[in-house]
């Protein structure tokens, strides 16, 4: 006797319906999920210079979390390493160079500071870029471990170059 038909004289007594449900699923197929194990992670390397810099930063997120993978599993942290270049040459739409503003404040009263992105760029040229990037990664525990992996420079050298980092077009 086959296990198909075994099953099916289990199932006589029960409605025709039913019946045709269970032994659909008695295959057990199932999609493949990535383990943190099974994550192999690569080095990309991004010129940023002329770049939007939301255009930049939503690429970036993707790669960083893995998206850009057939095995795409959102809660592992599965993405790659990403090397921003000339973060401080990038560019915004429209005004937003002089209307933009960066808030922080200090946790006392009256510690709000506030400063538009061509000041920002001064002090800290990488800052932009990864601000940006940290805004569309997840804001949980694995968001924080994948923005560990950016690396951003402010100019066109970094240190970096014995991961032999592929180019990543954007």
């Amino acid at each position: 006797m086959k296990a198909g038909s075994a099953v099916a004289a289990q199932l006589a007594g029960v409605a025709p319906k039913l019946r045709t449900l269970t032994l659909m699923n008695t295959n057990s197929y199932s999609t493949p999920s990535t383990r943190v194990e099974d994550v192999e992670r690569e080095w990309y390397v991004v010129d940023a210079a002329g770049l939007v810099v939301g255009r930049l930063a939503s690429r970036v997120a993707a790669v960083l979390r893995g998206k850009h993978k057939p095995n795409f599993t959102p809660h592992v942290d599965g993405g790659d390493f990403v090397i921003v270049v000339n973060a401080e040459k990038v560019r915004f739409t429209g005004r937003k160079e002089v209307t933009k503003e960066y808030f922080r404040h200090s946790g006392y009263p009256g510690g709000v500071k506030t400063e538009i992105p061509a000041k920002v760029r001064t002090r800290k040229p990488g800052f932009i870029v990864e601000n940006a990037t940290k805004g569309m990664l997840p804001h949980t525990k694995i968001g924080r471990s994948m923005l560990k992996r950016l690396k951003v420079y402010a100019g066109p050298d970094h240190p970096h170059a014995a991961q032999s980092p592929k180019p990543l077009e954007i």
